[in-house]
């Protein structure tokens, strides 16, 4: 192989992202970041973070501050941002190579993989009976303003609840959350939250209906059957990994470390379910960076 696009290639630019880059910066690593939307882009749409360090009150505003770490480190000429979406990642005995939506193929001594998780839709699970559409979008991107007044019925009870009825405490809603039995242990932070009455289920069918939508539930063991109409339905029923193809997945869609090419690493979120908060995703971020560096410098690590 003769030259490199790259010392580091790093694939999306969540906070594990741009951990990595400012890592590979800070260490004279020429660093291209490959992101398909915008620096943060998931953390924009949360409205309230209270156990990340730093003192960001929102997501937007940690983002900003990701996206102005990687301007300064642009500035200084080590690191570029490249618009465009990885299709593909592979390492081969000389190279780590990305394949991009538009063509091109980039390569680098090593890859660090960061593009976390996106939200379950009701056809992921199977407690859930519901046709296919867009109408059903994830709590965490839902405007206060736009629920004011309303009945929502939420499909799961992942702890971005929490974090919406914290971010947004004078909002008038009322939430139906219907969540199954793997969901009772992250009730307890918001069961003392008068907007919202919790329903442990077994099945639920969502079917649009004139005036909103019809709920057919289904309670543990075939107890207590109901069904009830809401103005709108929003799911919150956790995430996936956004795998790229070419990383190797376990059986739960996630991607162990230890078993992929020596040259491709995975950071933050895309590793294992129980990763998934912000300060442990840019610490690991930080921490897959070194790996390669040390391996280049011969330094044990």
């Amino acid at each position: 192989m003769g030259t490199y696009d790259a010392d580091l290639l790093v694939i999306g630019a969540g906070p594990a992202g741009v951990a990595a880059a400012v890592m590979a910066s800070s260490l004279r690593m020429k660093t291209v970041v490959v992101e398909a939307e915008q620096v943060g882009a998931k953390l924009r749409a949360i409205g309230a973070l209270d156990n990340v360090p730093g003192g960001w009150a929102t997501g937007a505003a940690l983002a900003e501050a990701l996206a102005s770490d990687l301007t300064r480190h642009q500035e200084l000429g080590r690191l570029s941002v490249l618009s465009d979406r990885a299709v593909r990642v592979a390492g081969h005995d000389d190279r780590a190579e990305v394949a991009l939506d538009d063509g091109r193929v980039l390569t680098a001594p090593a890859i660090v993989v960061a593009t976390g998780v996106t939200a379950l839709t009701p056809g992921d699970v199977a407690w859930i009976e519901a046709p296919k559409s867009r109408w059903m979008p994830p709590l965490w991107r839902a405007a206060a303003e736009d629920l004011e007044g309303h009945r929502v019925a939420v499909l799961g009870a992942d702890r971005s609840l929490g974090t919406w009825l914290r971010a947004h405490p004078q909002a008038t809603v009322y939430f139906d959350v219907l969540y199954p039995e793997a969901d009772r242990y992250k009730t307890d932070e918001v069961a003392d939250d008068q907007r919202i009455h919790l329903d442990l289920v077994d099945y639920v069918a969502v079917a649009p209906v004139q005036d909103g939508f019809r709920i057919s539930t289904r309670g543990p063991g075939g107890v207590g059957s109901h069904t009830f109409v809401v103005d709108a339905v929003l799911s919150n029923m956790g995430s996936k990994p956004a795998a790229l193809p070419g990383l190797i997945t376990g059986t739960d869609g996630y991607c162990p470390p230890d078993e992929q090419h020596p040259r491709i690493l995975v950071a933050g979120d895309l590793k294992s379910a129980r990763m998934q908060r912000i300060a442990v995703a840019m610490g690991d971020g930080g921490r897959a960076t070194l790996i390669p560096y040390y391996e280049a410098n011969a330094v044990p690590s």
